[in-house]
């Protein structure tokens, strides 16, 4: 099985340059900033509220750029674009279902790098 993200720990141990307890701060940030875009997405969703949405995909699109978490990216893109142009309708929520499945890859592997 190919592993997701094969870089990250190598990006994750190039930032903290050798010290430990930064690379498990940052892992552990990495973490909580993926469920918390997973949380606020979803309650964007149910409060049909854009701004939700637009405030956490701004909030993490910094770290997901400097991680390369690339198709999380991508996806958020296409998620701001039919959220724009459509609304909140059944492509919007496949769209979510799409970014959950990503989140939850995603997520995994951060696991995996806290333990």
């Amino acid at each position: 099985m190919i592993q997701s993200y094969p870089e990250l720990n190598l990006r994750i141990q190039e930032m903290s340059e050798g010290d430990e307890e930064f690379r498990i701060e940052l892992t552990s940030a990495i973490y909580n900033g993926l469920l918390e875009l997973k949380a606020k997405y979803y309650e964007g969703i149910e409060k049909e509220d854009e701004l939700i949405i637009q405030l956490i995909r701004h909030k993490l699109k910094p770290t997901l750029s400097m991680f390369e978490f690339s198709d999380l990216i991508v996806e958020l893109q296409n998620g701001k674009e039919i959220l724009e142009s459509r609304g909140f309708g059944e492509e919007f929520i496949l769209h979510f279902e799409s970014l959950n499945l990503m989140l939850e890859v995603a997520v995994e592997r951060v696991f995996q790098l806290t333990q």
